[in-house]
């Protein structure tokens, strides 16, 4: 028996409400009740085969309707005229007629009002936060505890657009900087609906993107370095560690640079005349393009040998398009056969990348689309090192 029940009709009203369509309704100026609801009913065969079932539904039905229980949903009856059976109004339609019906059938009374006064205190200080109320009211209800706290952020953002301080700096009565930074998603939200598009660069994206979104100041990323030359060591010191903007003005005087991707491999880095090695900034490699004095010098990328180590490189060639790549080829990889390990298949990097030469993109190929075995990897820290330094000994 497939005719719609009781329960089906709640549930179908609940979809209204998991929608946000009662609360929005309460935003517009259309109103969504009265509503009718879908029915599958029994047909005519039904009725000479199955008359007792049928009794038992339309019994069912009106027991659970505002008829019955004084809310819910209507009954609309229509009288059939049957050979065997006579005449008897059976259901023919469902209908809600008000919101106050489908509230108090849901059990949704206190949380309609509560978005109500919500809306309602939000709309006074922010009347162009409208449309995302309307888009997202369950998000606002579920946010309804704290929701002043949010709107306080909200004003002093309004107040003091693009502050150009850290987020631990803001001084907000009453929050707590850890409070913005848990609800750096919503708020996101919300102040790209009140501030103007000066106050929002609209590059920086995602919750990672936030402070420099709205013009917070960002924890300054970090360089590792070592001196391989001690004739360039700076006041005595060969391994230091410095903000970007800082290294961007100190050229160690080097004419050649390596970049390798592990930092034990950076720390293991033999000697080498007039240079450094730059080391551990995996993805962050393109953070490197704010060193001038890198453009005139002689680069070598070393990463592992697996599909990110050669998306990286393609990252740092974009950014450099002179760098060569350092122990990443096919003789290094047939070398080191019996360390070969396997990178996790569902975190691969599968593109297409456009800055690698022919022969590097020829065994990116390889890698990625496990032509030797699969998702086969050598990680850099497993090359031998004399290995390295004869690679090495042949640079020019």
């Amino acid at each position: 028996m497939n005719w719609t029940s009781p329960a089906d009709l709640k549930q179908q009203m609940d979809k209204y409400w998991q929608r946000g369509d009662i609360l929005r309704a309460r935003l517009d100026s259309e109103p969504l009740f009265p509503l009718t609801l879908r029915l599958r009913k029994p047909g005519a065969r039904d009725l000479t085969e199955r008359f007792a079932d049928v009794a038992d539904w339309v019994r069912a039905l009106r027991q659970g309707s505002v008829e019955h229980k004084g809310f819910g949903y209507r009954v609309h009856w229509r009288r059939h005229r049957h050979r065997v059976q006579g005449a008897n109004d059976l259901p023919d339609a469902i209908s809600v007629d008000s919101e106050e019906d489908a509230l108090r059938w849901l059990g949704r009374r206190s949380d309609a009002a509560r978005f109500t006064r919500l809306a309602e205190h939000t709309l006074t200080t922010f009347p162009a936060l409208r449309d995302w109320l309307r888009q997202r009211p369950l998000r606002a209800l579920e946010h309804e505890p704290h929701w002043d706290d949010l709107l306080a952020v909200l004003a002093w953002f309004q107040a003091h657009p693009r502050p150009g301080v850290y987020l631990r700096e803001l001084d907000i009565p009453g929050i707590h900087t850890k409070f913005i930074e848990t609800h750096r998603g919503l708020l996101a939200e919300l102040l790209d609906a009140v501030l103007p598009a000066a106050a929002i660069d609209p590059r920086a994206t995602g919750v990672r993107g936030f402070n420099r979104r709205y013009g917070l100041l960002d924890k300054p990323p970090l360089v590792r370095l070592r001196v391989l030359d001690e004739r360039l060591a700076i006041q005595g010191l060969t391994d230091l560690t410095l903000p970007v903007e800082q290294l961007a003005r100190l050229d160690p005087g080097a004419d050649t640079v390596f970049i390798t991707e592990n930092e034990i491999n950076g720390l293991a880095f033999p000697p080498f005349s007039n240079a450094l090695v730059i080391f551990g900034l995996g993805y962050r490699v393109e953070s490197l393009c704010r060193l001038p004095w890198l453009t005139d010098k002689r680069l070598y990328y070393w990463g592992d040998i697996d599909t990110h180590g050669f998306a990286i490189l393609d990252r740092f060639r974009r950014a450099f398009p002179h760098a060569h790549s350092l122990l990443m080829d096919q003789a290094t990889l047939e070398a080191h056969r019996p360390v070969w390990g396997r990178e996790a298949a569902d975190k691969r990097f599968t593109g297409t990348l456009d800055h690698l030469s022919d022969t590097e993109n020829a065994l990116f190929a390889t890698l990625r689309d496990d032509r030797l075995a699969a998702a086969l990897r050598l990680e850099q820290e497993h090359i031998a090192q004399r290995w390295l330094r004869q690679a090495l000994g042949t640079l020019p």
